[in-house]
């Protein structure tokens, strides 16, 4: 089986190559996938099959039409983590950007969980099920950091309970777009499917959650502002949606954050979402105690903030 979907162009995103625009669009297709797809003949532009260099124009509809993941995909592979804790309940795993966390349309090897399948063997919880197993809680395709997974049903139980009771410490660093007058804020905006694009989350919706995002300013430079947040929540995208809500959109997103280009006063290009799990705490389920884990800002946003302030 398959399932289809459309999506018509707006003017910001004319001129863009379509395989190019889709691996941005859709964080969860490799731009391989999307070849292939294209290749395939999965992919067409007003009804006429596309092809890689084709570039879109305003008011295109791409339609795309992706074959279901099959279990049996979901394998285990040797690919190497960056492990901070680990025990007979539970693994904490610093996650670098660009990898997916678990098996979708578009990615059906090279994820975390085919890295903890094969690392833990059959140690992980069955609660997510055969694509799932011991996940606990995500994290974006683009965001690195602190992801835990449990590796059994009590485990995954408790964690998830915690997540629930909202007891889980989380804290993410972000860079964002502008200059944030406020030193810290709560945002508290209900977050729902996206009315037209089922893909994406917005505070625009029939059918809102409620969402609570606090943040404290770091450090304002010329055009970015570096904060820490803390969720209370765990929505879907919840602080990629939030931060753009409020006008100061995580720097380099290229979904909630709008057209994205170099900047021009200091020629810097941001090549993915500046947001990274920074602290991550919880009660241990097996032996009460509270352990909490701290992963150091990755070589990118290193990057990104040392250019900042050198040309602020």
């Amino acid at each position: 089986m398959a399932s289809t979907k459309s999506i018509y162009i707006a003017s910001d995103s004319a001129n863009q190559r379509i395989d190019k625009f889709l691996s941005s669009y859709d964080s969860t297709l490799s731009r391989s996938f999307i070849q292939r797809l294209i290749d395939n003949g999965n992919v067409t532009v007003n009804g006429k099959f596309a092809k890689s260099s084709y570039k879109l124009k305003e008011g295109d509809e791409i339609k795309i039409e992706i074959p279901e993941l099959e279990p049996s995909t979901v394998k285990p592979e040797p690919i190497p983590l960056d492990i901070l804790y680990e025990d007979e309940s539970v693994i904490v795993i610093n996650k670098p950007a660009g990898m997916v966390v678990h098996p979708a349309a578009g990615n059906y090897s090279g994820t975390l969980v085919n890295a903890l399948l094969y690392h833990c063997r059959n140690t992980l919880s069955g609660i997510g099920g055969i694509e799932r197993p011991g996940i606990v809680h995500r994290l974006d395709k683009d965001t690195s950091g602190l992801l835990m997974a449990a590796k059994d049903d009590f485990t995954h139980n408790h964690l998830s309970k915690q997540l629930k009771d909202r007891t889980i410490v989380r804290k993410y660093l972000a860079l964002v777009k502008g200059i944030i007058k406020e030193d810290s804020k709560k945002i508290e905006i209900p977050i729902g499917r996206h009315v037209s694009d089922r893909k994406k989350m917005s505070i625009k919706t029939k059918r809102g959650r409620i969402a609570i995002t606090e943040f404290t300013v770091l450090e304002r430079f010329d055009n970015y502002t570096l904060m820490e947040i803390r969720l209370k929540t765990g929505r879907t995208h919840q602080i990629r949606v939030h931060l753009s809500a409020i006008g100061h959109p995580v720097a380099g997103d290229r979904v909630y954050g709008g057209r994205q280009k170099t900047e021009v006063r200091s020629q810097i290009s941001i090549p993915r979402q500046m947001l990274h799990a920074a602290i991550l705490g919880f009660i241990h389920p097996k032996t009460g105690k509270y352990l909490e884990f701290n992963a150091q800002l990755p070589d990118d946003m290193k990057y990104i903030l040392i250019f900042i302030r050198r040309k602020n």
